[in-house]
């Protein structure tokens, strides 16, 4: 069961690779600042994810004005998911949780997918200013996407 709406949000320090440089994505250091978006997505290069995070990518600048920092995040390496932000022209952050602790934190970890061993559910969450869930759901198929629309009124209250 993904964490629920009030929770307190586990901190994370996961690796994301841009331009060549490999860095530290931190939650906490949105903490006092601004909301965060986190996306757990199953897999790099496959349709569903590939579609999210691409069409997210063009609306980006809604999330800028809602003061939302966005994270994508997959079991992936950095470097696959360098190679599939370069591809399909993803431009938000994406981080490694390679080793699964952090989807597992959350409560969205699925011990297997269609033999592929374990990957991160599908969901999305809400992490406001003090590091508290304000938005939790995981979808209930990999190939269902979050609640958008829900995301976004969430983010518009938290101004």
């Amino acid at each position: 069961m993904p964490l629920s709406v009030g929770t307190k949000a586990p901190d994370f320090s996961l690796k994301s690779k841009t331009s060549g440089d490999v860095k530290d994505v931190t939650l906490s250091s949105n903490f006092g600042h601004k909301n965060t978006l986190l996306l757990f997505v199953p897999l790099a290069f496959t349709g569903v994810c590939t579609a999210e995070l691409c069409d997210l990518t063009a609306g980006l600048a809604k999330y800028t004005e809602l003061n939302a920092d966005v994270i994508g995040i997959s079991v992936d390496s950095p470097f696959a998911q360098e190679a599939w932000a370069k591809k399909d022209k993803i431009g938000i952050t994406l981080a490694s949780d390679l080793n699964k602790k952090t989807a597992d934190a959350y409560g969205v970890l699925l011990p297997d997918l269609a033999g592929f061993g374990a990957v991160s559910a599908r969901a999305a969450f809400i992490v406001d200013k003090q590091g508290i869930i304000q938005y939790s759901e995981q979808t209930p198929t990999p190939k269902d996407l979050p609640n958008f629309t829900a995301i976004q009124e969430t983010l518009a209250k938290l101004q």
